[in-house]
């Protein structure tokens, strides 16, 4: 519905949301969330496979973004591990392999990923949720924030960004559920009483990932920082944009998040 725009700028692929669901398997004392639950089960295989994936963890739950096309080989690839349904007319139909075998094509062997550079400026960031029926309440304030308030830090010596200081703040309303990110100093501005975070108050720390924008047809940007940081059952939520993707880390594992992705650039050299 939105009107064509030379300022608007359109991904050629449509993409179709996969959400994943725990059957309860898990292991106990498992405590990794967001992107690190999922990153050998599903993102690896994805990556393995060429499947462009955009990722968006949220408050609630998590959700992988995969453009239409690649649906058969994304079947194909998750279907030993998942119990995989679609929707339709509001009801959950179970799809099997033999649903779209005539259209999988058996992908080539995928090569590494490329590793693309990282930063992590020294913003605090929150990750929080808000009731509903409490959304009129902060509508004016959110408004200000997204569209007024977050001119990104520019450095006039240089005329670039100030990567120390990334200007970020998203908003994700998703069947009903609200999710919101935003550094420490923004949330200072939003009555406490209508922000619900969790009984920790945990404060996040951002790794970005790309020195340019990324793209949408190379895979593994996603898999080169989930990989590691499951492996370490270090927790993450992960959130893709059209330039660029950012993975939220808790602050007191900055450091060895920075060291693991470093060590896994110096040995791909």
């Amino acid at each position: 519905e939105l009107p064509p725009s030379e300022f608007m700028q359109v991904a050629d692929s449509t993409w179709l949301v996969l959400s994943v669901v725990s059957n309860g398997r898990e292991p106990p004392g498992c405590q990794a969330t967001g992107v690190t639950k999922i990153a050998r089960s599903v993102i690896a295989p994805l990556a393995e496979h060429h499947v462009s994936v955009l990722m968006l963890s949220t408050y609630q739950t998590d959700f992988i973004l995969v453009r239409e096309r690649d649906l058969p080989v994304v079947i194909h690839t998750l279907a030993g591990e998942f119990d995989i349904y679609k929707e339709e007319s509001g009801e959950c139909v179970p799809v099997t392999c033999d649903d779209v075998s005539n259209g999988f094509l058996k992908p080539k062997p995928a090569a590494s990923p490329t590793l693309h550079p990282v930063q992590s400026p020294q913003t605090r960031f929150c990750v929080l949720t808000v009731a509903p029926d409490t959304l009129p309440a902060i509508a004016t304030m959110l408004i200000d924030v997204l569209f007024y308030s977050h001119s990104p830090p520019w450095d006039a010596a240089t005329g670039s960004q100030d990567l120390n200081s990334i200007t970020f703040f998203s908003f994700s309303l998703i069947e009903g559920y609200i999710s919101i990110v935003m550094d420490a100093e923004t949330q200072k501005r939003f009555p406490s009483d209508l922000l619900l975070t969790s009984s920790t108050g945990e404060l996040w720390r951002m790794v970005r990932i790309g020195g340019q924008p990324l793209g949408f047809d190379e895979c593994g940007i996603v898999a080169q920082i989930a990989e590691p940081l499951a492996a370490a059952d270090i927790s993450a939520y992960y959130i893709s944009t059209f330039n660029f993707d950012h993975a939220l880390v808790p602050e007191e594992g900055i450091a060895e998040v920075i060291q693991l992705l470093q060590q896994r650039q110096e040995s791909s050299r």
